[in-house]
């Protein structure tokens, strides 16, 4: 019959030709794993009917040495970048234990999905936000695991 590079040929030029959308989707992914520190206490909302959300800010650190890479005795080569998101819960049973178990101080791991949106502040100014749609979250902090 064919061989195997004749094959992946034919089926390139199907999904290249042809107007049948399953034919040409393709995979991707979308996923992001954070692992910080909650800044802030858990909220609750619920929007126009919608379901509700559980949201809290988390915070990942990235450090590097500045200089030559020699390490110093003050330590002040050592630079630091903080980046805050906004994390988002929709998923019912996860949503509810985020809310109730997720404190600011927290080490958590979240896991999900980056998600890209607008909305209007109170400044009736349009802004864009990036969210991070959480499917999962692994809590770290001791006193959050005895709890769980």
């Amino acid at each position: 019959m064919f061989s195997r590079a004749t094959a992946q040929l034919f089926r390139q030029m199907v999904r290249h030709n042809t107007t049948d959308t399953s034919l040409i989707l393709e995979r991707s992914v979308n996923r992001v794993q954070l692992l910080g520190r909650v800044g802030q206490d858990p909220v609750m909302r619920q929007v126009d009917g919608r379901n509700p959300v559980t949201i809290f800010s988390m915070a990942t650190n990235e450090m590097w040495r500045s200089g030559d890479g020699e390490s110093s005795h003050t330590g002040s080569d050592v630079s630091q970048k903080t980046t805050w998101h906004r994390i988002s819960v929709f998923k019912p049973g996860l949503r509810d234990v985020a809310y109730q178990f997720v404190k600011k101080g927290s080490r958590v791991l979240v896991e999900g999905k980056l998600d890209y949106g607008e909305y209007v502040d109170k400044n009736n100014v349009r802004r864009q936000a990036t969210t991070i749609i959480a499917d999962n979250i692994i809590f770290l902090s001791d006193n959050i695991r005895d709890r769980v």
